[in-house]
């Protein structure tokens, strides 16, 4: 028997107080994504194995399921469709909970997607990754706490069916990852209060309420205002509002076309402009044809509405499969 785990890719759509000013840091919003998404499969074998890319990375979060959980990790794991690497998508939290689940699931273990993120060193910042791998849909957190837990998942709503995420990737370029982006975080300015203040107003009396309702207008000014505002304090780090001028290009021209949600997930170099339907997304990324040449990859993709998906097959993890 093998056993199958499909997760979600999310984007991160920015920090709301970074400097704690009411004893917790950072606070964060983000959307699950059905594409792309990570693919792994397991089965029981007589020696550990690894097939396909990060088999280094997956070796290690299976040294931490023995070391930390007892489990044995005398398994095969297959990795069979990935998330880009530092993209601002969240690869390395949907793949250290993919692989913890797996085995855990495998071995009869419970152990929940934060007790793994917690051992496996994943959701320092932000709940986000993890509440995309658990539910899915738009996630709200509530930033570190005194402790060392992941920060939890205050709100979670349900992303509009019709709505299209036009996501803007640029292969060529990486957003800031492990010891870059921790002195990124150590040398940037304190986050004034007062900014802090009006991100959180932004996010439960506007934000919210208008995805509740379907309003994009509305959901989209809050969101823009929040990534520009995280943007410019993230500039000294990474070069300006946007990690990739490719895409700071691309996203300028969806600005002059009247696009009011827009922005960049995390470190970038990803960004992302949300359309009321699949037929004005198509006319964007129509109007950003001439950019491709120059490595603009602009894919539409919907959000995903549920957490990461489980399946088993009888079928030989050596043979491919339909």
């Amino acid at each position: 028997m093998t056993l199958g785990l499909v997760a979600p890719a999310r984007l991160h759509l920015g920090f709301l107080d970074m400097g704690g000013h009411l004893g917790r840091r950072f606070g964060s919003l983000g959307v699950s994504l059905q594409y792309p998404s990570l693919r792994l499969e397991t089965s029981p074998a007589p020696l550990r194995s690894v097939q396909g890319p990060h088999a280094t990375r997956v070796h290690r979060v299976l040294d931490v399921l023995t070391e930390q959980f007892g489990l044995d990790t005398a398994v095969r794991i297959d990795v069979l469709e990935t998330i880009p690497d530092h993209a601002g998508l969240g690869s390395g939290t949907q793949l250290a909970l993919a692989v913890g689940s797996l085995v855990a699931r495998l071995r009869g273990a419970e152990l929940t997607p934060a007790a793994l993120a917690h051992a496996l060193d994943r959701g320092n910042r932000s709940g986000i990754g993890i509440g995309a791998f658990e539910q899915g849909g738009f996630l709200l957190d509530g930033g570190r706490g005194p402790d060392d837990n992941p920060p939890p998942v205050l709100a979670r709503l349900p992303f509009p069916q019709d709505w299209r995420i036009l996501l803007l990737t640029h292969p060529a370029r990486q957003g800031l990852h492990g010891h870059a982006e921790v002195d990124a975080f150590r040398r940037l300015p304190v986050f004034p209060e007062a900014a802090a203040a009006r991100l959180c107003h932004l996010t439960v009396m506007q934000a919210l309420p208008a995805l509740a309702e379907a309003r994009l207008t509305e959901f989209g000014a809050a969101i823009t205002e929040i990534q520009a505002t995280v943007g410019d304090h993230f500039a000294p780090a990474q070069g300006g509002r946007f990690s990739s001028p490719l895409v700071a290009e691309a996203l300028l021209r969806l600005e002059h076309l009247g696009v009011t949600c827009r922005g960049q997930s995390s470190w970038g170099p990803t960004g992302f402009a949300v359309a009321p339907d699949e037929e004005t997304a198509g006319r964007w990324r129509a109007a950003l044809a001439d950019l491709l040449p120059e490595g603009l990859q602009p894919q539409i993709v919907q959000a995903s509405n549920q957490g990461a998906q489980w399946y088993q097959t009888t079928a030989s993890p050596h043979q491919p499969r339909a």
